[in-house]
């Protein structure tokens, strides 16, 4: 008996990942306490509401999750269709966290400032394992736990402009001409887009979404004008597999870019970096350096940064974590996920062993274990905390027991020169190829059912 036995498990996060914790410790019966940051579940979720992901919903609904909404009598959404964000907190989130198996344990409004060892800074190892963890909030107040789940994702830390890793030259003083990747173009943000000149900075599946809702845009709006500059040779990457993805949303999300793009009613300016941005006359120039040195600039009323995220670990600084550093993910996951290196391959089943740090009892889950890696989905932090769960409660059978298959990630590397020529930068695919749901087998051996997409474009995103 020690000091760590009374204490809960604290959760960082009420979203996907960090309620479906929840659901796994209340079935395992260990106290728990979630934290979020946001007055609602899936806080973050919600700001890209106006989202459809790739997966339907028999692939973003965690299993113990679902079998305490199945005994509340919950009404299950269409399990072939495919949610907006909105729909994922309203029709699963925000149910899962009223339960009152979860909702006296749900803290809101409770944004984690710091997390250590109580009594103990980072230096001193005698008694560590057995002493609780000590959080601070912003609010000042303090709570121990036994053990730690951040599953408080990446939303908040997006990636910087510049080509470097550093902001470009002036990015701060043009912050009030800059988006967050993933705006509502269509709806609350119309206002800021229409009859305006944007360009849409990066490669990825954010990038995708606002570029198809901004084309949709300027065939309504005179005068808007859109363009989209990427570091690689070519758009290959994001364009994708086309039929032979194995989400369907997906492949039409780059054939439908692709068509915009061939039309010329999105400007595409391939092999730049941004350099520097200066507001000048209620506009924004943005230089423009090629691969070759030579440098353009394009003057533009707003910049979309849909340059993906990094994780925080800042929160973290008095523990003892071991960090890839070039990801910024677990050590051990980092080989599993790394986009230098892996090719449209396989992530392998991981769970606690590959989460787990120096620091005993603190596990990064969800999108924040990926580190700056791009691709995450929902059912694989749902893996992730169901073994976690299972190894704090000493089942270490069930812990070891994972049962993932991603067979193609969609995420072909980092390096631009790879992405140069051909349809898909991974070479022909197979039909089914693609970016899997993250359960056994994948979509390859489970063919879904698509809602009309219509006008909505399906995009993918951190918790898709």
């Amino acid at each position: 008996m020690n000091a760590l036995d009374d204490s809960p498990t604290i959760i960082i996060g009420a979203g996907p990942t960090g309620l479906a914790a929840a659901a796994h410790l209340h079935e395992r019966g260990l106290p728990f306490t979630v934290l979020e940051a946001g007055d609602i579940p899936g806080a973050a979720v919600r700001q890209w509401g106006h989202v459809r992901v790739f997966s339907p919903w028999r692939y973003n609904i965690d299993p113990a999750a679902r079998r305490l909404l199945d005994e509340a009598g919950w009404v299950a959404p269409d399990p072939g269709a495919l949610p907006t964000g909105a729909e994922l907190v309203d029709d699963y989130l925000r149910p899962l966290a009223q339960l009152p198996q979860l909702k006296p344990h749900v803290r809101y409004g409770a944004r984690v400032e710091a997390i250590s060892r109580l009594g103990l800074d980072r230096l001193r190892t005698a008694g560590r394992d057995t002493a609780p963890f000590l959080l601070r909030l912003a609010d000042g107040d303090e709570l121990v736990a036994r053990a730690v789940i951040d599953a408080s994702g990446t939303w908040g830390t997006p990636n910087v402009l510049g080509a470097s890793g550093l902001r470009a030259r002036g990015e701060a003083d043009a912050a009030a001409y800059l988006e967050h990747a993933l705006p509502d173009v269509l709806g609350a943000d119309r206002g800021r887009f229409a009859g305006r000149h944007t360009v849409v900075v990066g490669a990825g599946h954010s990038a995708a979404n606002t570029l198809l809702s901004l084309a949709e845009l300027a065939a309504v709006e005179p005068d808007t004008e859109v363009t989209w500059a990427i570091r690689a040779a070519a758009p290959t990457r994001t364009y994708g597999g086309g039929d032979a993805d194995a989400l369907p949303a997906r492949g039409a999300l780059g054939a439908r870019l692709r068509s915009h793009v061939d039309a010329g009613r999105i400007r595409l300016l391939t092999g730049f970096s941004v350099q520097a941005l200066t507001p000048t006359d209620g506009r924004v120039r943005v230089v423009l350096r090629h691969g070759d040195g030579t440098v353009e600039s394009i003057t533009v009323d707003r910049v979309v940064a849909a340059t993906g995220f990094r994780p925080d670990h800042g929160i973290a600084a008095e523990l003892r974590l071991d960090l890839d550093p070039v990801l910024g993910a677990t050590r051990a996951l980092a080989p599993l996920i790394d986009p230098n290196e892996h090719s449209c391959g396989t992530v392998p089943p991981h769970g606690v062993d590959v989460l787990a740090h120096p620091e005993q009892g603190y596990y990064a889950v969800g999108m924040k274990s990926y580190g700056r890696a791009p691709t995450f989905l929902m059912a694989t932090g749902y893996e992730q905390v169901r073994s976690v769960v299972a190894a704090l409660a000493g089942d270490w059978t069930a812990a070891r027991d994972v049962q993932l298959d991603l067979p193609a990630t969609g995420v072909c590397n980092s390096n631009p020169a790879d992405s140069v020529g051909g349809d898909d930068c991974c070479g022909p695919q197979p039909t089914g190829r693609g970016l899997s749901t993250g359960i056994s087998g994948g979509l390859r051996s489970a063919p879904i059912s698509l809602i009309a997409l219509g006008a909505a474009p399906a995009a993918g995103c951190c918790a898709s």
